[in-house]
């Protein structure tokens, strides 16, 4: 008997995104997994944000039938700001399977879904995560990153996920599918956290209900832009004193 694909709930937070939001819905519309859909939530937006995704959503339904229209895309609203928050009303308005977390200046390959996709076939994989590829960066920020996530964040996230460790495990925030049942079973995201530390509290939590998988293949294209804003140096301290300090929680 052939098995249906789960269907999957794309969920892309959106704060003052007016200026980036076209082109990540344009890439993540032209995925060529079979069925998916995309919940836009703006979070409490002061731009055009919402404007630019109704007008998307009107053009594609002048383009084909609404009721054919596939995949389904949404947009929704979340008063209360912070990534969390936006996450957390992303997944209440979900209807898949699976949720996949991207941000809203994120160029997904038209793959991304699939290959993530193909871990889930196994009962045991709760999550699925890979790296970023800063696009706009300079190349040797670049390339740099790129090493390390490939080389450094994957063995770490197995290291993390040992029986005689279970120190949680590695999710990137804005490229990441976990199962949606175990985001229930987990009450939720933890939408106490404003910013830094979510995606490894999230791992963390993920993780207990089973093997969370980091693979290079996943790559998902971002911009850089929040490194040029506040500076390399600070960003990448701020990332992993926050990666140690809820890894290392108990």
């Amino acid at each position: 008997m052939e098995r249906h694909p789960l269907k999957i709930s794309v969920v892309i937070p959106a704060y003052n995104e007016a200026s980036t939001i076209s082109p990540t819905l344009t890439a993540i519309l032209a995925q060529d997994y079979p069925d998916f859909e995309v919940i836009v939530v703006d979070n409490a937006s002061i731009d055009n944000t919402s404007m630019v995704v109704d007008e998307i959503i009107s053009a594609r339904r002048k383009a084909q039938n609404a009721s054919e229209a596939r995949p389904k895309i949404r947009l929704v609203h979340e008063s209360k700001k912070g990534l969390l928050h936006a996450r957390e009303r992303g997944r209440k308005e979900a209807t898949g399977d699976i949720v996949a977390n991207m941000d809203a200046d994120c160029l997904p390959e038209k793959n991304w879904l699939s290959l993530a996709a193909k871990y889930f076939s196994h009962n045991n994989v709760v999550a699925v995560s890979g790296p970023y590829d800063y696009f706009d960066a300079h190349p040797t920020f670049r390339t740099s990153s790129l090493l390390m996530q490939n080389y450094i964040y994957r063995p770490i996230a197995y290291v993390l996920q040992l029986p005689f460790i279970r120190g949680g495990a590695v999710l990137i925030g804005g490229n990441n599918l976990i199962r949606a049942d175990i985001l229930q079973k987990m009450g939720g995201y933890n939408t106490s956290l404003v910013f830094y530390g979510e995606d490894t509290d999230t791992a963390k939590r993920v993780a207990k209900h089973g093997k969370v998988v980091f693979n290079p293949k996943i790559k998902m294209k971002t911009s850089a832009r929040r490194f040029k804003k506040e500076g390399t140096l600070k960003m990448t301290a701020r990332y992993l004193f926050y990666f140690f300090k809820h890894t290392l929680r108990g």
